[in-house]
């Protein structure tokens, strides 16, 4: 069963539905974004006949958005619980402490941030929405007196984004205070099959271009990141999905890598995959893996066979968020065809309505290993370049 919701779904899962006869839920959102009749659309009141007859039915959706009609409808359910018990990262944060005694991070209400003693605060340390999406409000502080500063970045940030999503996705009247972790940066698209066994569909390194950058600018995936990574990334998912009994259960996960190879989890999001149709689409445009089909036909990528083509290339999601300095009202258009040009092999690129959203697009490219300036060029970029003023 698929819903999808605001505010996009790209035409490869539009496709996918429509090739394989999944079962899309009819929602006003829904067909909104999907115009096409021939789809197998099924009414909301069917829909929860389905998964009350069978609660392990399996549930995909593009987008958080979508939370709130899944706590209305499937309140009965065990489902709204498990969203819950990751999407607030305060609630997360308690339901792994055990696996994690000696993580600290301190749940605090937004109005209460300006009362906040830092003296009992260890720095460097990360302060973010408890509920969040796009790095919205999320910032690194180093040390004492960055705090006013950031704390003004913040109210301007929420002020900004006021409106564009609904509390279910981002949420900002409690946030969250952790330590900072130390190490690489990684996303992880999986499921929990039917026997609540973690199935792994991509791994990316998320690079920053500072320690201060918290920001999504780009995400790669290559072979030799799932090498590295897979077999400690299912242990650790496995640990986390036992904590709340995930079967047929689709998440993205960001977590950080220490030097010692151990894994420490950022935030896990339920029932989708990357945003915007980012991560999951480009498993097939890297790999061949449609992990919408892979999820709800239980499939596992066979990595030994997938990989062995995939020798000295790296896949990348450029997120194109408007870092320019320059309010939308002053910018004519984003170059496009300027940006394309940068790039060794663009894969896809899909634009967004920088008036109704802080981001230009996002582009999917190809980059072989001796080219790899370009991902570094476009990662500390400001994009000014691409941008026609009025």
């Amino acid at each position: 069963m698929i819903l999808i919701d605001k505010p996009y779904v790209s035409d490869f899962l539009i496709k996918t539905i429509k090739e394989n006869k999944f079962q899309i839920v009819s929602t006003p959102e829904a067909k909104s974004l999907i115009s096409d009749k021939s789809l197998n659309w099924i009414s909301p009141k069917e829909a929860k006949t389905i998964f009350a007859k069978d609660p392990t039915t399996p549930i995909y959706s593009n987008s958080e958005n979508a939370i709130n009609w899944v706590n209305k409808n499937f309140s009965a359910s065990k489902l709204p619980t498990q969203i819950q018990s990751f999407k607030n990262k305060i609630k997360f944060r308690e339901l792994v402490k055990d696996i994690f005694p000696n993580y600290f991070f301190k749940g605090i209400e937004y109005k209460e941030l300006e009362n906040i003693s830092l003296e009992n605060l260890e720095f460097p340390f990360i302060i973010k929405p408890a509920i969040g999406f796009f790095s919205v409000g999320v910032h690194k502080i180093d040390k004492p007196d960055e705090w006013p500063h950031v704390l003004e970045k913040i109210k301007l940030e929420i002020a900004d984004i006021e409106g564009l999503y609904p509390n279910e996705v981002i949420d900002t009247t409690h946030f969250i205070i952790e330590e900072y972790i130390e190490g690489e940066e990684f996303a992880i698209d999986c499921y929990f099959n039917k026997k609540g066994e973690a199935v792994v569909l991509n791994i990316l390194h998320h690079i920053f271009s500072s320690g201060k950058d918290v920001s999504d600018r780009v995400y790669t995936t290559s072979k030799e990141i799932i090498e590295k990574h897979i077999f400690k990334a299912e242990d650790f998912l496995n640990k986390i999905g036992a904590k709340t009994d995930l079967k047929n259960f689709p998440i993205h996960v960001e977590v950080r890598i220490d030097k010692n190879g151990k894994i420490n989890p950022i935030e896990v999001n339920p029932l989708r995959f990357g945003g915007w149709c980012t991560t999951g689409d480009l498993s097939w445009y890297a790999y061949g893996i449609n992990s919408y089909e892979y999820f709800l036909y239980q499939k596992k990528p066979d990595w030994e066979e997938i990989l062995k083509t995939k020798k000295d290339k790296k896949y990348n999601i450029i997120v194109l968020d408007n870092n320019s300095g320059f309010k939308e009202s002053e910018i004519e258009y984003f170059d496009y065809e300027k940006l394309l040009k940068d790039f060794e092999n663009p894969l896809i690129l899909r634009k967004v309505d920088f008036n109704k959203y802080p981001v230009f697009g996002f582009l999917f490219t190809e980059t072989s290993f001796e080219n790899e300036k370009e991902i570094n060029q476009i990662l500390t970029s400001n994009l000014k370049k691409y941008i026609k003023l009025y």
